[in-house]
């Protein structure tokens, strides 16, 4: 599951080629568009944007994206996709989220991404991204919870409920859904799931 596991990845985007965007982005984008939409060069950040479910949404949603990701050949997929509109407005980043500096933006989503930071660099990372939250700006994506299979894994955060409710201190939490259940992983393998999604406004 760590950023050497790039065949294990390239699996991962095999899997879900052309799934739609996730909930918790979709969520935020309806909260937005409810409130007049983006406005003109509203910028997105893409955390572990992968092949780019998210990031055409965000891009066919008119704004600029700054997609992030550790695996370059998934910017090779992003590319190549052809529902992508407007690539001029499209920026791939390759690295790992936590070694770039952010820049402030108006919409911050990390789908199924923020758990693959380890715990000793998450706690140092999540103030770093919701300083890069303009006010009023949204946050969407998932954060993974202490019952899940992956938990013990020592390169993934997972966080308790209590904690997760002390990272969102201080944001509108717009959407927050706990989520346990056994089902399986996007590749097929049998997994319990604990999970929190989330879409929370800075104030």
């Amino acid at each position: 599951m760590g950023a050497s596991s790039n065949d294990r990845w390239i699996r991962y985007y095999d899997a879900i080629s052309g799934r739609p965007p996730r909930d918790t982005l979709l969520r935020a984008l309806s909260a937005i568009e409810a409130e007049g939409g983006p406005g003109p060069n509203a910028l997105a950040l893409d955390l572990g944007a992968g092949e780019g479910r998210d990031t055409v949404e965000l891009l066919r949603r008119g704004y600029r994206v700054i997609a992030i990701d550790v695996e370059p050949r998934a910017f090779e997929r992003l590319r190549a996709r052809p529902d992508l509109t407007r690539p001029e407005a499209l920026e791939t980043l390759v690295g790992r989220f936590e070694d770039i500096e952010l820049p402030e933006a108006d919409l911050i989503n990390a789908s199924f991404s923020l758990p693959f930071c380890r715990a000793e660099r998450f706690a140092a990372f999540w103030p770093r991204l919701i300083a890069a939250l303009k006010p009023g700006a949204l946050f969407a994506g998932h954060l993974l919870g202490k019952r899940d299979d992956w938990a013990h894994d020592p390169d993934v955060t997972a966080l308790d409920t209590e904690a997760v409710n002390a990272r969102l201190a201080g944001l509108l939490v717009e959407y927050l859904w706990e989520e346990e259940t056994d089902s399986a992983t996007a590749t097929g393998t049998p997994k319990h799931w604990h999970l929190f999604h989330i879409v929370a406004q800075k104030t």
